[in-house]
């Protein structure tokens, strides 16, 4: 048995105004709260230190430096990574990231008990759009306020397992879970800021909380691993953002979930050994898994015709035997 327990540290609304050393006093709150639950790790959402600013368009580039961190830790982060090392407990923290280059980039570090990093990951599904639209209720500018991530998907070796980490939209893509799942992760850590409102296709609204916990489940299960899916939740700035911050097993199983759209902590022993059981089995990728025949996945983006797909694997021209 290798047991790891693990705190989901949901966030409730962060303001526009709220300064980033108070964001931090919370964390750290959360962080002791933690600890005293015998967590050996505590997870924090996507953007943990900020408002979600992607949801307003800014032109001013000196407004919308403020949002992003160019050093980690910095002078106003520096509390959590000692508040860390103290109490002895590792962290995975969300934020937007300025690099010396000027590229920004959506973040999440993984730091261990010591208070080092020993872990980076950028956001690479970047979801919204890239230009000013007004027509909707809030932006989401993803894509105009970050580069997609450069890092791919990395494992790291930590807290006694193999750990992978993600950001929102990651972990609607079976792809993001696979990647990891090839390099043996035991657990994924997943922070998101997700509206229940969809401004393009809001018939898809009532489903929110649903497609949030399916792919999550479905990306446990199919790759034998744990899954640590974390929100910043409630009413922020207007904006209704789900909360729903699980733990998922191997089994596909929700072992814990919020229960609130608050600051709230959702803890639990999660046995590593438990993802033998389902890698060793029903998915041994190295004995099942078939490679040849999804060169589809990697040769192309978006759906192509028939004759297209034929010509990207040959397989698939073939004629009926």
């Amino acid at each position: 048995m290798r047991p790891l327990t693990v705190a989901a540290a949901q966030l409730g609304p962060i303001a526009l105004e709220t300064s980033r050393s108070a964001t931090v006093s919370r964390l750290v709150g959360l962080m002791e709260a933690a600890k005293a639950r015998g967590a050996d790790l505590i997870v924090y959402p996507e953007l943990a230190l900020t408002t979600f600013f992607p949801r307003w368009y800014f032109e001013d580039e000196a407004e919308l430096d403020r949002f992003y961190e160019r050093e980690m830790p910095g002078p106003e982060t520096r509390p959590l990574f000692d508040a860390a090392r103290d109490l002895g407990i590792g962290f995975h923290l969300g934020y937007a990231e300025l690099t010396a280059d000027g590229t920004r980039f959506n973040t999440a570090i993984l730091v261990d008990r010591s208070g080092s990093i020993v872990g980076k990951y950028r956001k690479i599904h970047l979801p919204g759009h890239g230009e000013h639209e007004p027509w909707r209720a809030f932006q989401h500018l993803e894509k105009r306020y970050f580069a997609a991530g450069n890092l791919g998907f990395r494992v790291f070796d930590a807290f006694g397992g193999r750990i992978g980490m993600a950001i929102c939209n990651d972990r609607r893509w079976p792809e993001t879970y696979r990647v990891l799942g090839l390099q043996g992760a035991e657990m994924v850590l997943i922070g998101y800021n997700t509206p229940i409102h969809n401004p393009p296709a809001p018939e898809h609204d009532r489903l929110s909380w649903h497609h949030n916990e399916l792919v999550m489940q479905a990306g446990a299960y199919q790759n034998a691993t744990f899954v640590v899916g974390v929100a910043k939740a409630g009413e922020e700035e207007g904006v209704h953002q789900m909360g729903g911050s699980l733990i998922v097993a191997p089994t596909g199983e929700t072992v814990a979930q919020a229960v609130t759209e608050e600051d709230e902590l959702v803890v639990a022993t999660c046995d590593l050994d438990l993802c033998r059981s389902y890698r060793d089995s029903v998915f041994a990728f190295e004995r099942h898994r078939e490679p040849g025949a999804y060169a589809l996945i990697t040769g192309t983006k978006g759906p192509v015709a028939p004759d297209e797909a034929g010509r990207i694997d040959p397989a698939l021209a073939r004629p009926d035997d």
